[in-house]
């Protein structure tokens, strides 16, 4: 009996491993996440996250493009519910706080945005402002329309390794 429950265990185990490594990696198609993410990175996404912690500020999720829902995209998180975002000649403010973002090669300065965020909803951000199809085109991404924070890329090997995010988006200064 004791030998059938461990064969049964290690079963389950070897299942899990499979779907976490199989069924949460994503490849990367556009550049809108440049320079940070590549086009035919592949990601790994990690679903449950977000089961015991919020989603924050600076996160990078991939969703359901709201446009259409069968198409995965992937962007940074910059405006939780309750925010104010505000775009103005490239910079981004959110509550009154500009937002430090190191990793944005170049900003859009043509981008003019204030919105207020709603409940279960959040506003994104591709990091390639220019080239990004984002929040300032399709408006914000329901909670539920979230698969995950993204966390690690596992290819190429050699960009091996954790993706910055979380306080990845710093306030700083009052406007």
């Amino acid at each position: 009996m004791f030998r059938k429950c461990k064969i049964v265990l290690k079963v389950f185990g070897l299942c899990a491993l499979l779907y976490l490594c199989l069924f949460n990696l994503s490849a990367v198609r556009g550049r809108s996440m440049a320079p940070g993410i590549h086009e035919a990175d592949r990601i790994f996404v990690d679903p449950f996250s977000y089961l015991l912690h919020e989603i924050e500020r600076g996160d990078i999720i991939t969703f359901k493009y709201p446009l259409a829902p069968w198409v995965d995209y992937v962007k940074r998180v910059i405006g939780i519910p309750g925010d104010e975002v505000v775009m103005d000649c490239g910079r981004v403010f959110v509550n009154g706080l500009e937002l430090v973002e190191p990793y944005v090669e170049a900003q859009d300065p043509e981008s003019r945005v204030r919105v207020l965020v709603p409940s279960t909803h959040y506003f994104v951000l591709g990091d390639n402002r220019l080239k990004s199809c984002d929040s300032r085109k399709f408006g914000f991404v329901p909670l539920d329309y979230i698969h995950g924070k993204v966390t690690f890329r596992v290819w190429p090997p050699t960009r091996f390794g954790m993706i910055g995010g979380g306080s990845g988006a710093l306030l700083a200064k009052e406007r």
